[in-house]
């Protein structure tokens, strides 16, 4: 009787331990799958290219292990992320100026020129230095910061397309008044300073003021 009861308790637990190791087995398939389902979400849908080189599913700090695809480590990435942009918004304000600075310098430099006073050439070098280190430091924030943790879908047009938009046109306008400043054509240098500047001040503006 008591051999018979002891066969009945070892078959139940037996029952209960091989259910139980299922359900584990099952449980632990669910997290994995959750696992991978978090990693593919903590990364948004698109993903610029340059952003994509570091920061991808199979980005360069991913396959070092400098940064790897954790929830944790994508909460530190957000907030380096506000901090580059926020950088990369003083920077143009910087630049900004720097660009008026460098347009008054320019237009009087080329009056000068005609009359053979080239005292601001120097002053107008310098200055041109300065904004371009500041301009390309700024883009480079933006363009290489961390991604966001999801990608904006909005319809019509709204801020961050115009200024996307504009950034298409004073980018390589700042990059041929940067090559064109060692030419003998000054006109063509001026266009290019001019498209840089207008462009870059209604990217500015478009930011500023809500569409």
């Amino acid at each position: 009787m008591f051999f018979s009861k002891g066969r009945v308790i070892l078959t139940i637990s037996l029952a209960i331990f091989f259910s139980c190791s299922a359900l584990g087995q099952d449980f632990f398939e669910e997290f994995e799958n959750l696992i991978d389902d978090e990693k593919t979400s903590l990364l948004p849908e698109k993903i610029i290219f340059t952003q994509k080189i570091f920061w991808g599913k199979n980005g360069l700090f991913r396959k070092t292990g400098i940064s790897k695809l954790s929830l944790e480590n994508r909460e530190k990435e957000l907030v380096l992320r506000e901090k580059m942009l926020k950088a990369h918004q003083i920077l143009g304000y910087v630049t900004f100026v720097g660009m008026i600075a460098q347009g008054i310098l320019g237009g009087k430099l080329y009056q000068g020129k005609k009359k053979g006073d080239y005292s601001l050439y120097e002053p107008h070098k310098t200055v041109g230095k300065i904004v371009t280190a500041t301009y390309f430091t700024g883009a480079g924030l933006s363009l290489f910061s961390p991604p966001p943790l999801v990608s904006r879908k909005s319809e019509g047009i709204n801020n961050i397309k115009i200024h996307k938009v504009l950034a298409n046109i004073h980018v390589p306008a700042m990059i041929l008044t940067n090559v064109l400043s060692k030419d003998v054509n000054s006109d063509a240098h001026r266009a290019a300073a001019y498209t840089a500047f207008a462009s870059y001040s209604f990217a500015m503006l478009s930011i500023i003021i809500d569409f």
